[in-house]
């Protein structure tokens, strides 16, 4: 075996240490590296001292009114992020209700029930949505999925709970065109399956047949072996892939600006228009400026804080589950 070093004396001389490629190529390749890892985090702190300093003047000007106001008047000035923030977070916490039962169910049904010659082409299926650009599934909810969605659904159901305690301020539409913070959550849904099944399909297959074999063997059913089992050994890597989805909810933009309806409005009905931080970005920041620019710049940091807060739920999250 060569050695990494070779020393060579003399009486009365200073040894001479002579490195040999291999040595050479291991520095480099660990410098490399670490200048990648720092790389991320100059990065990081880069945008976000970029992020607080361009929306500064915002939260200077307004304080904490910029968070709970609702006002967004370009003209006088004003400037308030609670409609943006509620829109961000009920049209993900409608994606996630839809669409983590479906991506479970659809991974579930690839791992355990289908048969061969019918799993590739639905996996392969799954991971092209995968790849389908955000503006294509936003014009196909535009000019597909709206008008059949307030036809079938938003008129029907608005006669149906009209003047209803509750269910009728939730679930009328005063104007059923389609666009709302209901429908950009389902295209939502559509968007993240892909993430959130591929990724449970792969955790799910990497479990030991043994385990599943062992189940079935003493009379489990196949409900119990995917309770008991499945999810309990992937429960890390599921908790992972809904969090990945719950990032792409929140980020969201172009197939959000075209479903949402852009309203600058609260409203206790899903079904009707609002907006969303990366909608309301989307839609002025091409001709912001001065305190307008700024406030929008703060709706970034404040859709970067609800990102970082996922993240960390989902730190501890794993956590606890590991612990189990």
């Amino acid at each position: 075996m060569t050695a990494a070093t070779d020393m060579t004396s003399m009486p009365g001389a200073t040894p001479i240490v002579r490195r040999t490629p291999k040595a050479t190529f291991d520095a480099v390749f660990r410098n490399a590296s670490f200048g990648a890892a720092m790389l991320v985090l100059v990065l990081l702190a880069g945008i976000m001292v970029s992020m607080v300093v361009g929306g500064w003047p915002a939260f200077r000007e307004f304080g904490l009114g910029f968070i709970t106001s609702s006002v967004w008047d370009t003209q006088n000035e004003q400037y308030g992020a609670w409609p943006a923030i509620v829109g961000t977070l009920s049209t993900a916490l409608i994606a996630l209700v839809i669409g983590v039962p479906l991506s479970l169910g659809i991974a579930v049904y690839l791992t355990q029930l289908a048969p061969a010659w019918f799993k590739k082409p639905v996996a392969t299926a799954i991971e092209l949505l995968a790849a389908v650009p955000s503006i294509i599934y936003g014009m196909w909810g535009l000019f597909v999925f709206v008008p059949l969605f307030a036809q079938y659904v938003q008129i029907p159901l608005s006669n149906i709970v009209e003047g209803m305690p509750v269910v009728g301020t939730i679930l009328y539409s005063r104007s059923p065109s389609g666009l709302g913070i209901f429908t950009a959550g389902i295209i939502l849904a559509f968007m993240i399956v892909p993430f959130i099944a591929s990724i449970t399909r792969d955790m799910l297959e990497q479990i030991p047949s043994v385990l599943r074999e062992s189940a079935y063997g003493i009379g489990a059913t196949t409900w119990e072996v995917v309770r008991h089992v499945l999810v309990p050994q992937a429960g890390v890597s599921i908790i992972g892939a809904v969090m990945l989805g719950l990032g792409r909810a929140l980020g969201e933009t172009m197939a959000v600006t075209f479903v949402v309806g852009n309203a600058n409005r609260l409203s206790a009905s899903i079904l009707d228009p609002g907006s969303t931080i990366a909608s309301r970005i989307a839609n002025e920041f091409n001709e912001a400026l001065g305190l307008q620019l700024n406030a929008l710049i703060a709706l970034g940091c404040i859709l970067f804080f609800v990102t970082f807060v996922v993240l960390v739920i989902a730190r501890l999250l794993v956590a606890r589950v590991k612990r189990y």
